[in-house]
């Protein structure tokens, strides 16, 4: 029996290797597969055998270009086997995306995020769900997995937000968002843990020098910060700390948490605009602000106007003096900067590598590599579409482990 079981475990790592080499390549013939998993030609024979028979993947046949010769045998994922659904809350707006087995994006829409309380929240979206379903014809049955982004502090262990920028500490619990017909699993994550999951992943594309660590802060409305490091020669483990809600300056401005002194007090476009217009640090931070008015101050800053300029400037020395800590705690590492605060980034520059340049470390092994990538919804989704299929697919190979043994 326990033969048997190491047997199955080992045929079930294998099946995964394949899986994950179909994701990451798309379309593979055998030999190619073969050459990235370092499988034995016997054993991928015997995997996609299985994977074909449970409708896991399908085999597509490629004529030669000159129309002689047996057809070239590729295989990729079965994109009727499921379907993920991807939701991100953002400030204003929930966006709902549909995506198929291989990874296809089928169908997307956006819906403005209800203004009352979580009970109205969840109802709404389970409204929006019902419509994914509507829209696209496809039965609950067929989702395997509905996965979840939000800024804000989310549980380690269950799907719940416990404090966000629209709800503030009113938590809000999403394990009973889908009811009775779905089988589908459901996860919740940080925004900014998907970004730095993402860019870990890029940097581990073929032809790349893979950094051993990185960190992603987003700059907006919400200060975030995910930070992928490797443990070994695994996966990174991937964290969000509560960054943006790290201690600045004690007594300090007024922060949307209800606590003083924060980063994002100080680097949040709420904490921008009180700063620009002079107001006191004690105020009641504005919810969200409109991108246009921050750009109306960058605007000014930019014209040489001496509280406008100062506003981003001390933007920039809280980033700076929280990413010191984030160095001294794990080392030197690449910073990516992403968020719709990048479009301000000329304005914080000299203040954040102020605030860098006072940590001992910086000083002795020189200022991290600072990269601004701009298009922040597209490393969410692709964060989404990485854990969520890595999360499926073990899954779908533990259910045919199980149907295997019952057959047995």
């Amino acid at each position: 029996m326990l033969a048997k079981s190491s047997s199955e475990l080992v045929r079930q790592q294998n099946s995964a290797l394949v899986l994950s080499a179909l994701r990451r390549h798309g379309r593979l013939a055998h030999t190619q597969m073969c050459e990235v998993t370092r499988l034995s030609s016997a054993t991928v024979s015997a995997i996609t055998a299985d994977l074909e028979r449970a409708g896991i993947i399908e085999r597509i046949e490629q004529q030669a270009i000159s129309a002689r010769g047996r057809p070239r045998v590729q295989f990729g994922q079965r994109r009727d086997c499921g379907y993920v659904i991807i939701i991100t809350i953002s400030s204003d707006v929930i966006q709902y995306s549909l995506v198929d087995y291989a990874g296809t994006l089928l169908d997307r829409f956006s819906e403005p995020r209800p203004e009352q309380g979580p009970e109205q929240f969840l109802a709404a979206m389970q409204s929006a769900l019902e419509r994914v379903l509507s829209r696209s014809r496809i039965a609950r049955h067929k989702v395997l997995i509905v996965s979840i982004s939000s800024k804000g502090l989310v549980h380690p262990s269950l799907p719940t937000l416990v404090w966000s920028p629209v709800f503030g500490a009113k938590s809000v619990d999403f394990s009973n968002l889908l009811g009775s017909g779905w089988e589908a699993s459901l996860v919740l994550n940080n925004e900014t843990l998907l970004v730095a999951t993402a860019l870990s992943r890029q940097q581990d594309s073929p032809g790349r020098v893979t950094e051993t660590d990185l960190a992603a802060l987003s700059l907006g409305h919400s200060i975030g910060l995910g930070v992928a490091r490797r443990l070994g020669s695994g996966s990174p483990e991937i964290i969000a700390p509560n960054f943006g809600h790290m201690l600045h300056v004690s007594n300090g401005a007024l922060c949307r948490c209800g606590t003083s002194g924060c980063i994002e007090a100080y680097a949040g476009f709420y904490a921008i605009l009180r700063s620009a217009f002079e107001a006191p640090a004690d105020r009641i931070p504005a919810k969200f602000v409109p991108l246009s008015e921050i750009e109306k101050i960058a605007t000014r800053a930019r014209q040489g106007h001496r509280s406008s300029r100062l506003a981003f400037r001390q933007a920039g020395i809280a980033l700076g003096n929280g990413l010191s800590r984030l160095l001294s705690l794990y080392g030197a590492m690449p910073v990516f900067i992403t968020g719709p605060g990048t479009r301000f980034y000329d304005l914080l520059q000299d203040g954040l590598e102020d605030g860098l340049a006072k940590t001992l470390g910086v000083r002795l092994s020189g200022m991290p590599a600072l990269t601004v990538v701009a298009d922040e919804a597209a490393l969410v989704f692709e964060g989404h579409l990485l854990l969520a299929f890595s999360r499926v697919d073990q899954e779908v190979l533990h259910m045919i482990g199980r149907q295997g043994q019952v057959a047995s």
